[in-house]
């Protein structure tokens, strides 16, 4: 088997050195690097499994991977190179004065910066707001199909209610503790800090029948909410409910951060475990409760009020802004701001009005990837319609859209031009039937437009969640078939790229064709054999009768068996790449363990993969990451497509050096697709001789 993704990934990167640190999202890889220039982006872009690399300012890099990513970075931090990265060194003022440089490098680092503590303030979350979300369409798709009454009396909707009111309401703990994580402070000091905010003795300040004329509250009429400001030590404080709110939480992490770290440089290491979180409850607490946590209100209800105003007054401006903004946003990450208002929308006036034409671009953008889809199948494309398939099934039934745009819509910038079509007419429509067809709110408020009283991400599961139903569910149908038809009828590649994809489909035709018509060609002794082109000679050496199960994998040189747990490489002893075993060999010489097709031969000689006639694909690793070694001291006697029977030469390493690079020798034998087969039992602890059994295969 070739090199490993993971390790593609890290090599393309600049190498294990080059990596500071290493996070993860929803659908990208988020590298930290000392030096952004040392990366081979068109590598990554053109790498199997990565649906796009995109640089960020400074030494900032993503690689989007799509729903497979929070596997592939185990993979990648499991790797035996990676094991020390992010650990700390001691580094001299020179290199600590390049350093800073270094991240001061790009004119928007700060932005950078801005946008990605907000993204790492929702990401870890997201999983739960999407449950939550579903949820909530669940709920109302039955109470409108009267299989749940809509009655306060009722104790299971209550019940139900609760499950996912608690993620909303404690949304600003959840979003403090991961802010806080963010900057480095302890997040379980960022989450007590807004709890506190929250608690009934804190709430209970806002009852004016306990406390008389110390709590003074004003009705507020715009927002149909009630202002509440106590008398607290002497001084004024605005009280508000800060549940669901998110502003608070990320306004008090930032201040949170100054205040920890400083207190961390003047407080003695021997009592900073105590005096560090005392003195931040304190400070920050009262901060909080006295200045934070008013502005952070005032600053959402400001920006909730102009959204408000502008959808209410401009309702068709507002409609098509959000969905042609949308897709230039996104792929940025400067949606992050506007996920924030609409939970500040919710919270503050009981719904929300962006999510509407929000969901008319997601539409668009699966529709655009649909398109992509029908062509993909129409001209045999099967690598197009695997990315296709399950970026279309991430973003009907998820609402997420990455994995379109990393995976084609960035990749072929036709796609956006077709898009923005699907966006602006589906953003027409809603503004229309919105105007004609207002929502009606909780509060008895008509509001021009579709509304929601829920966070939901825009997908079909949550279609219900939506005032005006129909409304919605017409204009996203609308953006979604014009996107489609329109990359159907025109297509998302230019005519060369399209011809190059063509041209790869014919050639892949052709060779399964060869494959299959080689395979079952009989043997023929009474006439001499036509002469056979020398890219098909290895396909016409197919075996005339027919393939006998292989029940057995031999051992490729002399050498001690040993299980994959004792090679110490964690993918391998995982059994990621399936069930085995490793021989620690006595020669140089390395042959087949089993008869078939070369279907992989590593250009650095390190890797075969070796598929039998019967369908047990088998892979020899010769050695434990001695693919960093770039094929010195391995000479390879063999090449991809070639037939080989067991016992035949693959290569001949020079392990001397292998050990002088400081690599271990074992060889790894594993059989890749074990989970297809009845059995696989490995034969470890002994020794062997070439040729010997080492594990045994039943189908």
């Amino acid at each position: 088997m070739a090199e490993s993704t993971a390790s593609q990934i890290i090599d393309a990167i600049g190498g294990a050195g080059n990596v500071k640190s290493l996070t993860h999202c929803a659908t990208r890889l988020r590298f930290e690097l000392v030096d952004a220039g040392k990366v081979d982006q068109n590598r990554l872009q053109n790498m199997k499994g990565v649906l796009g690399a995109v640089p960020q300012s400074g030494d900032r890099f993503q690689v989007v991977i799509g729903g497979a990513v929070a596997s592939m970075y185990e993979e990648i931090m499991h790797l035996p190179e990676m094991a020390n990265v992010g650990t700390a060194k001691k580094m001299t003022d020179a290199e600590v004065k390049a350093a800073e440089r270094a991240k001061a490098r790009g004119k928007a680092a700060w932005l950078d910066s801005f946008f990605e503590y907000l993204a790492d303030s929702f990401r870890p979350i997201l999983g739960v707001l999407l449950g939550a979300s579903i949820i909530i369409a669940l709920v109302n798709l039955f109470i409108s199909l009267g299989v749940i009454a809509n009655d306060e009396a009722n104790t299971s909707l209550m019940f139900i209610k609760a499950i996912w009111k608690g993620v909303f309401y404690f949304l600003p703990i959840m979003v403090a503790y991961n802010a806080a994580k963010k900057l480095k402070v302890d997040p379980w000091l960022g989450g007590s800090i807004m709890a506190m905010l929250m608690t009934p003795q804190f709430t209970a300040l806002s009852d004016t029948k306990t406390w008389g004329d110390a709590v003074q509250c004003v009705e507020n009429a715009t927002l149909g909410t009630t202002d509440c400001t106590a008398t607290v030590f002497g001084l004024p404080m605005q009280l508000s409910d800060y549940s669901g709110n998110v502003f608070v939480p990320l306004m008090m992490a930032a201040v949170l951060g100054l205040v920890y770290h400083g207190l961390k440089k003047i407080i003695p290491d021997s009592v900073q475990l105590v005096f560090v979180p005392f003195f931040s409850m304190i400070i920050v607490g009262v901060l909080t409760a006295f200045l934070i946590g008013p502005l952070g209100v005032w600053v959402g209800n400001g920006l909730g009020v102009i959204l408000a105003w502008m959808n209410g007054h401009a309702p068709f401006i507002f409609a098509i802004a959000i969905p042609l903004l949308y897709p230039f946003l996104v792929p940025l990450g400067l949606h992050w701001p506007l996920n924030a208002l609409m939970l500040m929308n919710i919270q503050s006036m009981g719904y929300d009005f962006i999510q509407g034409p929000m969901g008319v671009w997601n539409f668009a953008c699966f529709g655009a990837t649909a398109g992509v889809l029908f062509l993909s199948i129409r001209d045999h494309d099967k690598e197009m319609r695997q990315t296709s398939i399950g970026a279309l099934a991430a973003g009907l039934l998820g609402g997420v859209s990455e994995p379109s745009l990393y995976g084609i819509h960035l990749r072929y910038k036709l796609v956006y031009k077709r898009m923005l079509i699907g966006c602006g007419v589906g953003g027409v429509v809603i503004a229309v039937l919105g105007w004609l067809f207002p929502s009606v709110v909780a509060s008895g408020q008509t509001v021009r437009g579709v509304t929601t009283t829920a966070f939901a991400f825009t997908s079909l599961l949550t279609v219900p969640v939506f005032d005006q139903m129909w409304v919605y569910g017409v204009s996203i149908a609308v953006a979604f078939a014009v996107s489609m038809f329109l990359i159907v009828t025109l297509d998302y590649r230019t005519p060369e790229q399209k011809a190059e994809v063509l041209a790869r489909v014919a050639q892949e035709e052709a060779d399964r064709k060869l494959e299959a018509e080689a395979a079952a060609a009989p043997a023929v002794e009474s006439a001499p054999a036509a002469p056979v082109p020398a890219a098909s000679a290895s396909a016409a050496e197919a075996p005339a009768e027919p393939a006998e199960p292989t029940k057995e994998v031999v051992s490729p040189c002399n050498g001690h068996v040993i299980t994959l747990e004792e090679t110490g490489d964690a993918v391998f002893a995982s059994k990621a790449l399936g069930e085995g075993v490793a021989v620690v060999p006595s020669e140089s010489q390395i042959k087949a363990p089993v008869s078939g097709t070369l279907k992989t031969v590593a250009k650095t000689g390190h890797a075969y993969g070796i598929k039998t006639d019967d369908g047990v694909e088998v892979l020899v690793h010769i050695g434990i990451d001695t693919v960093q070694m770039n094929g010195d001291g391995f000479d390879v006697a063999v090449a991809k497509g070639q037939r080989v029977k067991a016992g035949d030469l693959l290569a001949t390493v020079d392990f001397d050096k292998v050990k002088e690079a400081g690599y271990s020798t074992a060889t790894i034998i594993a059989v890749t697709n074990t989970k297809k087969m009845t059995s696989v039992t490995p034969l470890a602890g002994k020794d062997v001789t070439t040729g010997d059994p080492v594990i045994e295969v039943e189908h």
